[in-house]
């Protein structure tokens, strides 16, 4: 509550302000909320916010009323829950040009918040999204995307996605190929669109990915084995997991395509088939040498004891 506090305080200081940095990532270590507060100093200076909300209300709150002028928003979400929010969503959002939207939990309101409140955007010529949505039925992929949201943004001219779908395994429908997605996107030559597919027999559930290339984001979360490769050099943070194990030839590629990678977080519970002790000595010795040499965390809360052997002995 005293972030959310200061961030109003500082509107009724500075009468001229055009830009302002309150992520979380810049040094504040809590989300925004506004909800439940008496509306905010209205700025008709402000061009440029970045900031951590608490969730999706807090964001439409910030657009509908309080900065008249506002070009660019590049918002980090809490979460994105079903809401019966009385905040409107529907009056167009002419001045913005550029918006970027980061949820790192799963959201069940795509249709619902997303979708409406991208839809206002009509002038917008940059856009980055950031999330996982699930549906029983429903998966996110590149017709839905650009009928729902691309076709309303006449003058968009950048677009950088990582959108992960999760449905349950057998409710799936036929699922585009890259050729499709490819067709799809034809008009943004800047970009290759790839997607894959990871079915997690365990939890009976499927997961459809569809991003951008090359890849601007920061954050590349829950790569699998089925992981097609790349150069990412913007990201700074991924989460492995899988239902099956992470051999070393894996470890080699995430190494290789995530070059200034700092955090790690593996999750798998599943033994190597050719671990440290499996393997013969020779064999050990004709394995290529795994760097990572912009690592600073490292999180093996959620995986095998196999993996601790693999960072701190193999």
């Amino acid at each position: 509550m005293r972030y959310t506090l200061l961030f109003r305080q500082i509107f009724s200081l500075l009468n001229n302000l055009k830009y302002l940095n309150f992520d979380s990532s810049a040094g504040c270590s809590s989300n925004l909320s506004f909800y439940s507060l008496h509306p905010i100093d209205v700025s008709s200076t402000l061009l440029e916010l970045h900031v951590a909300l608490d969730n999706f209300n807090d964001c439409i709150y910030l657009l509908d009323g309080c900065f008249h002028q506002l070009q660019t928003l590049c918002v980090r979400m809490f979460m994105i829950p079903l809401s019966d929010t009385t905040i409107s969503n529907k009056e167009k959002i002419p001045n913005l040009r550029c918006f970027f939207l980061h949820c790192n939990t799963k959201t069940k309101a795509y249709g619902e918040l997303i979708v409406p409140l991208l839809q206002r955007m009509s002038n917008l010529e940059k856009l980055d999204l950031y999330f996982t949505v699930v549906n029983k039925r429903m998966f996110v992929d590149g017709n839905k995307l650009k009928k729902n949201i691309i076709n309303y943004m006449s003058r968009l001219k950048t677009i950088s996605f990582n959108i992960r779908s999760i449905i349950d395994l057998y409710n799936q429908t036929n699922l585009p190929s890259n050729e499709d997605i490819r067709h799809i996107f034809k008009d943004f030559q800047d970009n290759q669109i790839i997607c894959c597919v990871d079915y997690f027999l365990e939890t009976d559930r499927t997961e459809y990915l569809i991003y951008s290339y090359p890849y601007r984001l920061k954050d590349y979360d829950q790569i699998s084995n089925n992981f097609t490769g790349g150069i990412f050099e913007c990201v700074r943070n991924i989460t492995l997991f899988d239902e099956h194990s992470f051999e070393h030839e894996f470890f080699l590629r995430i190494s290789q395509s995530f070059p200034f990678m700092k955090s790690l977080n593996v999750m798998n519970d599943k033994s190597q088939k050719n671990n440290l002790h499996s393997r013969p000595k020779k064999n050990n010795q004709d394995l290529p040498i795994i760097k990572y040499l912009h690592l600073v965390k490292l999180d093996l809360t959620d995986a095998h004891d196999d993996y601790i052997k693999q960072f701190l002995v193999d």
